[in-house]
């Protein structure tokens, strides 16, 4: 009988389109969740609040599809890191680092860093050259690295800022037509005639130089500033968005899953047992349900995310404690009709057990309820964990949407006009609640039948 009606539900549930939409939309987030899951690496997710693990990507940057919407094309935020290498051994060992960079945009980038950890022994010289779409040549950096009589690995951040780098292309350009007074650096270098962009190909090459000693560059990047970067920008901790969004997604399930089933099924157990049982029984448990029930469950919530813990896993537990206690009133009434039909009465006079009863009789009979139930709790579980985190008490250590809004309100997002940290998180707490009330939607139009007519 329930496979029946199991298979009828379904069968139903097809012909809906509000609910295929809501399948659908599920069904993207899952995979969502699956490809942050497979593709970013777990360590980013664990280093979400640690500074030094963005300090290569750009602050408050806007995403890089803003480009084919505006006349001036923006500079984007160059971050490479797999150089072309070309090596030379003799008396003077030489290795090269070549950085490839096609820059086409419209307004000048904001400067350069370069980053590498150099093994050697010895004072090898590091020199820096870029070569222009023009082919003018500019060295832009030539120094000895710290002497050592044994084999060290010295790393090193070198910014265009630098005055010896300024010096260097003063030299080199006072007599060119890009040269201008009083412009910063990185200006000089991409500036060609009258002060504008000179558009194509720059060449950057580092090289190290060794006598008589082996010397290798074991990790070498080169980061050109811009104003965009990634598909969602970044924030004011220079964190890509789009990787909180993409660990968001399997957070918000986990939470809105998680509670919804939980709380129903505690609710669905508990005022099953209560109408089965009756009288004093029924009263007691009825009479503590009105309690919890009357309990603000927000401020509840605060207060116990301050006094005892902000961790995820508790306010899970904490939004289980108080999303129970509204199926528990169905699910007694429910059971009261039930428990008079004649099977259930059968069942008592053979002497079947209470629990037996309740699983067996009973609960089998309001599982579309209960699936309608949890679908339409989901939505509710994820708003209130978002909530929280927006009030700066959930948990910092994971990337929620609610957390990514948090900060967001706390660096004067709105007020700057990043939209970009505020518009998608909204967004994907709005979509993934609308997924989970179609799909609920869908089930109580079909198993209730005046909501059909």
């Amino acid at each position: 009988m329930n496979d029946m009606f199991s298979s009828d539900l379904i069968k139903e549930f097809t012909k809906s389109k509000t609910g295929l939409a809501g399948i659908g939309i599920l069904l993207v987030l899952v995979m969502i969740s699956l490809i942050a899951a497979a593709v970013i690496p777990i360590d980013t997710f664990k280093q979400w609040n640690n500074p030094s693990n963005w300090i290569s990507y750009p602050k408050t940057s806007m995403p890089v599809w803003i480009n084919y919407f505006v006349a001036d094309k923006i500079p984007e935020h160059v971050i490479i890191e797999n150089p072309t290498t070309v090596s030379k051994e003799g008396k003077i060992s030489v290795i090269s680092h070549q950085f490839e960079i096609e820059f086409l945009s419209d307004d000048f980038p904001n400067g350069f860093i370069y980053e590498f950890a150099a093994e050697y022994s010895g004072s090898p010289l590091l020199q820096i050259h870029v070569i222009r779409p023009d082919q003018t040549k500019i060295l832009l950096l030539s120094t000895s690295l710290p002497n050592s009589d044994t084999e060290i690995i010295h790393s090193e951040r070198i910014f265009s800022t630098d005055e010896i780098i300024r010096k260097n292309i003063q030299i080199q350009s006072a007599g060119m037509e890009f040269y201008r007074e009083g412009i910063p650096n990185e200006d000089l270098i991409f500036a060609g005639n009258k002060e504008k962009i000179l558009k194509g190909n720059y060449l950057f090459l580092v090289n190290l130089y060794g006598v008589n000693e082996q010397t290798n560059i074991i990790n070498s990047k080169l980061i050109l500033g811009g104003k965009v970067f990634g598909i969602m920008g970044t924030d004011e901790l220079r964190r890509d968005i789009m990787v909180g969004l993409l660990w968001g997604t399997p957070l918000a399930l986990l939470i809105g899953i998680t509670v919804a089933v939980g709380s129903v099924m505690m609710g669905l157990v508990y005022g099953v047992y209560a109408g089965f049982k009756g009288k004093k029984t029924d009263e007691g448990m009825m009479r503590f349900n009105d309690v919890i029930y009357a309990l603000p469950a927000l401020p509840f919530l605060i207060i116990l995310a301050v006094t005892i813990s902000n961790s995820i896993f508790l306010i899970i537990g904490f939004l289980m404690i108080f999303s129970w206690v509204g199926i528990a009133k169905v699910s007694r009434s429910m059971a009261l009709q039930i428990k008079t039909k004649q099977y259930v009465e059968a069942s008592k006079i053979m002497g079947q057990k209470n629990s037996k009863i309740i699983f067996k009789h009973i609960i089998p009979q309001l599982l579309p309820y209960t699936f309608a139930s949890i679908a339409i709790s989901v939505p509710a579980a994820i708003t209130t964990e978002a909530g929280l985190s927006f009030l700066g008490l959930g948990d910092p250590t994971f990337p929620t949407w609610g957390q990514i809004l948090h900060d967001a309100n706390t660096f004067g997002a709105a007020a700057r006009g990043l939209w970009w940290w505020i518009v998608p998180p909204g967004l994907m707490i709005a979509i993934t609640g609308l997924a989970f009330v179609f799909i609920g939607n869908a089930l109580d139009t079909i198993i209730n039948p005046k909501l059909k007519r």
